[in-house]
């Protein structure tokens, strides 16, 4: 199954088009799609802030930026398809040359917008007096090198410095990227193909956030340069989940997941694993709890078999407890722990202990993320099963030595393939690795800066290892996109703001349900 797609540089993003696209219809066609998916995805994603009628006192405004080129076109096209979904809106077109200038099928879009009759053309000067829901970007293409001719310089000046536009949106990549004047977007929609330089750290603040809108350019095997050395995730890594169950199912077809996390002082993060991870699909969940908390967690998820776990002094989990996994692991297909344990010795040397013993594939995520339990992993061998780790940027400078945060693709593959491990590193743009593919994720947003958000994605990984267990890496890569999607539509529901974390579980069910 393939459920993730090349992200290429720029030269190679054009190669590849021109391949695909042979003729004025067919670029017609895909600019469609483009453009069309572009006007959907920002209406949708706007809704973290605001629903866009939900302003009565006036109608809403849209600003296009456009230049000559296609990506010009694919911003009017957006602005065309808004117009189809909220009719009361009105479009505003900043031009940087004129209509007979631009490219034939860019001139095309600009017609269609404009028969809508809501459609005008302002000048620069214009906007400030002006307030707008959205701003497209549609001024400069993949092929921009900087730096900035003055007349584009002054114009993004000026965007960026307008205090009344509530979302701003690159199409395919920020407008004068590499320049310091270059627009400066909330989101950048990627439009066929994800281009390598919206990946580039040093470019974070102009990107924000990365949307992938996959319009059919990889429905055929890509089998041409790929110098980023990553693929990007679709929603198709889902598709096993969206399939019907067979009729003659049993619980135990969907295997049972066992649990090892939590502390006295730390038990919330336990709770949300096994929540997360009866939203899974899962067919069992077993939770070996603190023994203070045990009866507690299940009056809350009653669906859970909790077991009480002797405890340190200190409130951990006490090395004592350990025959009560083992007499049970024959029981399991996955183990997921680390979560909430805290850093005692002793419960580290239990971890440890499991690691090396439990002979079924296991997800460690938080507190059993230090390198003596990495070293433990490498040592298994490939008849224990797989094991996924799941640091954010300190946890896995703690258990790879590395002395930066910032993302490193060869250091983060080199890490994994070493200890044999898969890793999830979680951030803004996650990444999935087993240590020879690198998959992102460019699913979720800053709704999961918040406590507890780790927990429910170690959770649901472990319920899907469990039902896979010998497809680990999509287990991994499932489970981030599950994740991302569900706070996506949280954030769109709800906002992004005045939410709690566990709020994200009830949008699970839904994103399998989305066509």
């Amino acid at each position: 199954m393939i459920y993730a797609d090349p992200i290429l540089t720029c030269e190679e993003s054009i190669a590849h088009e021109k391949q695909l696209l042979t003729g004025k219809e067919a670029e017609w066609t895909a600019m469609n799609k483009a453009g069309r998916s572009l006007g959907r995805a920002a209406l949708d994603d706007f809704c973290e802030v605001a629903h866009m009628h939900s302003r009565a006192h006036r109608k809403p405004r849209i600003l296009v930026l456009v230049g000559k080129g296609h990506n010009g076109g694919d911003a009017l096209l957006a602005a065309d398809e808004i117009l189809k979904l909220r009719p009361e809106a009105e479009v505003s077109i900043v031009p940087l040359v004129e209509k007979k200038e631009c490219r034939s099928l860019t001139r095309r879009a600009w017609d269609n917008l404009e028969t809508t009759g809501k459609a005008q053309v302002i000048p620069a000067m214009k906007m400030g007096n002006l307030d707008f829901e959205l701003c497209f970007d549609g001024l400069l293409g993949m092929q921009f090198k900087p730096p900035l001719r003055d007349n584009v310089k002054q114009l993004l000046s000026s965007v960026n410095a307008h205090p009344s536009i509530r979302f701003r949106v690159a199409v395919d990549l920020p407008s004068g990227l590499g320049d310091p004047d270059a627009f400066q977007a909330n989101t950048t929609y990627a439009t066929g193909i994800l281009k390598a330089p919206a990946l580039d750290p040093q470019h974070a603040e102009n990107v924000g956030r990365i949307r992938y809108l996959d319009i059919g350019f990889f429905d055929e095997l890509y089998t041409g340069p790929q110098a980023s050395g990553e693929d990007v995730l679709t929603p198709d890594v889902l598709a096993p989940l969206r399939n019907w169950r067979p009729s003659a199912s049993d619980k135990r077809k969907f295997g049972h997941l066992f649990v090892v996390a939590g502390s006295r002082s730390m038990p919330g993060a336990l709770l949300m694993n096994a929540k997360a991870a009866l939203h899974s699909g899962v067919g069992l969940v077993t939770a070996f709890a603190p023994e203070s908390v045990a009866a507690q967690f299940a009056a809350q998820a009653p669906e859970v078999m909790w077991v009480p776990w002797p405890e340190t002094p200190e409130g951990g989990l006490a090395l004592e407890g350990w025959h009560l996994l083992r007499e049970k692991l024959p029981r399991a297909t996955a183990v997921l722990c680390g979560s909430g344990i805290g850093q005692e010795a002793e419960t580290r040397a239990l971890i440890e202990e499991m690691v090396s013993e439990i002979q079924a594939p296991m997800v460690l995520d938080a507190d059993a993320l230090i390198p003596s339990v990495i070293e433990k992993a490498a040592e298994r061998g490939p008849n224990k099963g797989a094991v996924i780790v799941t640091p954010h940027a300190g946890e896995f400078m703690r258990i790879s030595g590395q002395d930066s945060a910032a993302y490193d693709r060869e250091a983060l593959a080199w890490h994994a393939h070493k200890h044999d491990i898969i890793t999830v590193y979680k951030g803004p743009l996650t990444r999935v690795t087993n240590g020879q593919l690198v998959h992102a994720s460019p699913f979720g947003g800053p709704v999961l800066a918040r406590g507890g958000s780790g927990d429910l994605l170690s959770g649901l990984i472990g319920g899907l290892l469990a039902q896979w267990p010998e497809r680990a890496f999509h287990a991994a890569g499932a489970g981030v996109v599950w994740h991302g999607m569900a706070a996506d539509l949280l954030a769109r529901e709800r906002g992004a703001v005045s939410v709690a974390t566990t709020e994200l579980l009830d949008f699970l069910s839904p994103v399998l349900r989305l066509a």
